[in-house]
């Protein structure tokens, strides 16, 4: 009995280590898969031939002048090493912008860069690189994310990359902002993800921008970041001021306001550059811009809203809070949404039913269903999420199915109310399912932190047909609160047309105009044929009944100042054609977002800019490949990356400890049995 318990045992401990050592391959074998779509910790080591910090600085230059922001972003690489490095980096940028031209500087050369088909601009690039040729090539991978790629920098050579781009500036209540953004922050990405996406950015690269090393949190980027420019308003300015950086400057004179940031701030590009100004009296500039390009004429039109009418009786609503408690969110971006939460409570009524679900990796509800938004159930709510710290990676998709599938409340108009940071690379596939179920619920989403994936929380309202707000810190939660209390309760503008009378308009962007929730003037750009005469016309419906405004042509003169009229026209098709990023387009779709990028020299994800040296730099060896590290955004830790305790264990883990779990039971059951069976036989002894 007691040999056949010992061989019993050897049995189940080699069993056991067979088994523990099979799921510990997979479970490596798994976790290199995953985690080769997803940021990683830079590690110092590794050849010190070897520069792994090629990025030298970054220099801003803004010029607003009226509606428009030219921005020109310098980017210098220098390869303090002793071999020759292929630099990539990537970087964030503005959602609105319409980036148009590339230049780069490699000693006494000004080399502009040429737009090329996506797939053909990667083949130049490569093609250089192996010729030992110095090149840099521009992608872009989301509609916020670029990587810059520059070719054979030698050792002690010193590179500069100037992109241009051109944005609108649109006012929200009477206020305009110009926003920089400086950091990408890390997006956890499952390979399926980015198998599923099957767009232009993964066909190229696998979405692997996603894989990129990043800095632990606090540690600063050694690349030093500078910004300066000039507001010119056409009307007295006020309230000039960066919630987000230190600045210097002043007014030049009542309508023009020059700033730079200040030299204490070097080290700033771990947040978003916010720079906010109202016009004096809350003045919106409006109007009528035409601009000739000569084989084609463009127009803008910006249409002051009607004031807002305050709802006399609103109807009982039902609103679902959707909240991300990943590792990304852990600490000050998680304490800043409970703020937020607490804030966007306190404005429903008791009528109102209302429910919360978290979500990281999983999701966990407040409730089976939506409860009446009473004291004692808000306060429970609260109370669920206090007690939530973050961990875990951002599973945001799954979150919206599981809210979608929660029972409605029979008669009330439903609203999802989305809270993250949105570091999720799977965006589009979120922004697809919400654009799918748009009768089944609208969607408000608020972007928390200093380093916002703005492409996520903008395409999330506009394919819930509600609004986009970004919380950098607890104290803009209430004045957020207030806004999507007033927006849910009474839109400005309804049933929103625009037409032509008397000249021959055409290519009107966007084709249609959703209501308008904010206090945010109506954008249409569009083209026209022959002279310039006629009327445009806005009509709508307001809390007071119909809205008209007319617009002449003759009064609006043909001026070379809005030379940017054609890009931002060409910028707002492709969003159309792109279904704001709603989905992957159509072939026709593709063809003329290729075609448009190609004709107006734009950076689209079928279209690249690359400039090319004449020059063969790179007679040595091969050049090493090097990924800029990044820095996290402010207030994020090392949990986004999941270098910090808290995030759980990885699921491979949980199986592993309990197979270890049973295997010692049974072993410890098989040993006793061994001891009450020899027991006999030491007592007869």
């Amino acid at each position: 009995m007691f040999g056949r318990g010992r061989a019993l045992l050897v049995l189940l401990s080699a069993l056991g280590s067979l088994f523990l050592s099979t799921v510990i391959a997979l479970a490596e074998e798994a976790a290199r898969e995953d985690k080769s779509l997803s940021p990683y910790f830079f590690v110092e080591g590794g050849d010190p031939s070897v520069d792994r910090f090629p990025l030298e600085s970054t220099h801003v230059e803004v010029a607003v002048s009226g509606v428009i922001a030219d921005v020109t972003v310098t980017q210098a690489y220098k390869n303090d090493g002793l071999r020759p490095i292929n630099a990539r980096y990537v970087f964030p940028a503005s959602t609105r912008a319409a980036v148009n031209g590339l230049q780069m500087r490699l000693r006494d050369q000004l080399i502009e860069a040429q737009i090329q088909e996506r797939k053909r601009a990667q083949q130049t690039f490569e093609t250089a690189k192996s010729e030992g040729k110095t090149a840099t090539l521009l992608e872009q991978e989301r509609p916020n994310v670029f990587s810059m790629s520059v070719a054979n920098i030698m050792p002690g050579e010193r590179i500069e990359v100037t992109l241009r781009y051109t944005e609108l500036l649109v006012p929200t209540e009477g206020k305009y902002e110009f926003v920089f953004p400086t950091v990408v922050g890390p997006r956890y990405a499952s390979r399926a993800a980015g198998e599923a996406l099957g767009n232009a950015a993964s066909e190229a690269h696998a979405d692997d921008w996603a894989a990129s090393p990043t800095l632990h949190a606090g540690v600063a980027s050694p690349a030093k970041f500078s910004l300066s420019g000039a507001i010119s308003a056409g009307l007295p300015l006020r309230e000039v001021a960066s919630p987000s950086h230190a600045l210097g400057g002043g007014y030049a004179s009542p309508s023009l306001y020059r700033f730079e940031l200040s030299p204490d701030e070097s080290a700033g590009a771990n947040r978003d550059f916010v720079l906010a100004y109202r016009l004096a009296g809350d003045a919106v500039q409006s109007g009528l811009s035409l601009f000739d390009a000569g084989d084609e004429k463009f127009f803008l039109l910006m249409v002051e809203p009607p004031a807002r009418v305050t709802a006399a009786a609103m109807p009982p609503r039902e609103l679902v809070f959707i909240v991300d408690v990943s590792g990304s969110m852990m600490g000050f971006p998680l304490d800043t949404a409970k703020q937020l939460l607490r804030k966007l409570t306190a404005t429903m009524r008791p009528v109102d039913k209302f429910n919360v679900l978290l979500f990281s990796g999983g999701s966990r509800v407040f409730a089976p269903e939506s409860l009446a938004a009473t004291p004692w159930n808000v306060s429970a709510a609260l109370s669920m999420i206090d007690q939530d710290y973050g961990g875990g990676a951002t599973e945001l998709l799954p979150a919206l199915g599981h809210a979608l599938s929660l029972s409605p409340e029979p008669g009330l108009a439903r609203t999802f109310v989305v809270i993250t940071d949105g570091y999720v690379s799977a965006d589009d596939a979120a922004l697809k399912f919400v654009a799918a179920h748009l009768g089944e619920a609208n969607v408000f989403a608020f972007g928390i932190g200093n380093g916002v994936n703005r492409h996520l929380i903008e395409g999330l309202a506009r394919a819930g047909q509600g609004e986009p707000f970004v919380v950098t810190g607890p104290d803009e939660a209430e004045e957020s609160a207030l806004r999507f209390a007033a927006y849910v309760g009474e839109p400005v503008l309804t049933d929103v047309r625009v037409r032509a009378e008397g000249f021959d308009a055409y290519a009107l962007e966007p084709g249609g105009i959703p209501d308008v929730l904010a206090a945010r003037p109506v954008v249409v750009t569009g083209k026209w044929r022959g002279e310039a005469r006629g009327e445009l016309v806005v009509t709508g419906v307001t809390g007071r009944g119909v809205f008209s405004q007319r617009f002449d042509l003759a009064s609006a003169p043909l001026l070379p100042e809005n030379r940017a009229l054609p890009y931002l026209w060409a910028r707002s098709r492709i969003a159309t054609l792109s279904d704001y990023g709603l989905g992957e387009p159509s072939e026709d779709a593709r063809g003329e977002i290729l075609a448009l990028g190609l004709r107006y020299s734009l950076l689209t994800p079928f279209t690249s800019f690359v400039a090319v040296s004449k020059l063969v730099t790179n007679t040595r060896e091969p050049a090493t490949d090097v990924r800029q590290p990044l820095p996290l955004p402010a207030g994020v830790s090392d949990a986004a990356v999941g270098g910090a305790v808290g995030v759980g264990a990885e699921p491979e883990l949980s199986v592993v400890m309990c197979v270890l779990a049973a295997i010692a039971a049974v072993s410890w059951g098989v040993r006793a049995r061994a001891r009450r069976a020899a027991a006999p036989s030491r007592a007869a002894a």
